[in-house]
């Protein structure tokens, strides 16, 4: 377990999926889901899926690969290669296990730096290949609902901005975690999500085609607990149902499950990214405490 602190924030990491494990303050105020049975994870990183391909199998050139959901970065052990007081940076890549489920030789960085109160998530894909790669990469950090206990009703709000629809347009999902390319209006009180258990009733609300371009999970008097800043095309929210979790995941996706039905090329999947020989793929995402 790694560990980076400024004066305002303690940020613990792990080589497992070099994923955050901790977000604490200057007061030691714990910001992230600190697992259990409700959900066992905190923060994984999804590669080279985002949700799942249907019936865990995918075709690449005509030969069918089979991936768990979210892909198995997740549950690897990330090498790390660069640590100070305020950065920690851990690598990933190909293995004579993983050419066995995604055919792709590549390199994948994970960085957190501390800035501020601020925590930069970057991520770095290159193609070590000789031929085009095609993956997607995505975040899932688990954020404690301020005011919410365990066990008890889930409720709180979140302030998206800036709006370019209104309504804002969603995906249309099923609580088994399948979705359609099928659109659903989802309204907002002046740019606020309210949430509940029930908001969740339909797996996670995902909002498409970069819609929005910030996240903001309140207090209950209305001020910042937790500020997402994204670029990435789908910002997914999720909590388990009916599990009465103390916490919202305010997801970034470069990245989308298989839609219902569908079937095709691996690499002609809805928002699925494509690199070249010899190229990269370079993009964060930022947490602000406070």
């Amino acid at each position: 377990m790694e560990q980076i602190k400024n004066e305002h924030l303690t940020v613990e990491v792990s080589e497992m999926g070099a994923e955050l494990q901790s977000i604490k303050d200057s007061e030691g105020r714990e910001y992230l889901w600190q697992g259990g049975d409700k959900w066992p994870r905190r923060s994984p990183i999804l590669f080279p899926i985002v949700c799942s391909v249907n019936d865990d199998t995918y075709t690449v050139d005509g030969h069918e690969y089979h991936l768990p959901r979210h892909g198995f970065a997740r549950d690897t052990k990330f090498k790390l290669i660069a640590q100070g007081e305020h950065k920690v940076v851990y690598a990933l890549h190909e293995t004579e296990e993983t050419l066995k489920i995604y055919p792709f030789r590549f390199n994948l960085a994970v960085s957190y730096r501390l800035s501020g109160k601020k925590i930069h998530v970057v991520w770095h894909v290159e193609n070590t290949d000789t031929r085009d790669i095609h993956f997607q990469i995505g975040g899932h950090p688990a954020f404690l609902a301020p005011g919410c206990e365990e066990d008890e009703e889930l409720r709180g709000a979140i302030a998206l901005s800036p709006l370019t629809h209104t309504p804002l347009k969603t995906l249309k999902s099923s609580i088994d975690g399948s979705h359609e390319m099928t659109e659903v209006p989802l309204e907002t009180q002046d740019g606020f999500i309210v949430f509940n258990d029930e908001f969740f009733a339909n797996d996670s609300v995902k909002i498409h085609d970069c819609q929005t371009r910030q996240a903001v999970l309140l207090n209950p008097d209305g001020s910042p607990a937790v500020t997402v800043d994204y670029k990435c095309p789908i910002i997914a929210f999720w909590s388990p149902y009916q599990k009465k979790a103390p916490f919202v995941c305010i997801e970034p996706w470069y990245g989308l499950g298989d839609p219902r039905g569908w079937k095709g090329e691996f690499k002609d999947k809805p928002y699925m990214n494509h690199l070249q020989p010899g190229s990269s793929f370079m993009s964060e995402y930022i947490i602000t405490i406070g």
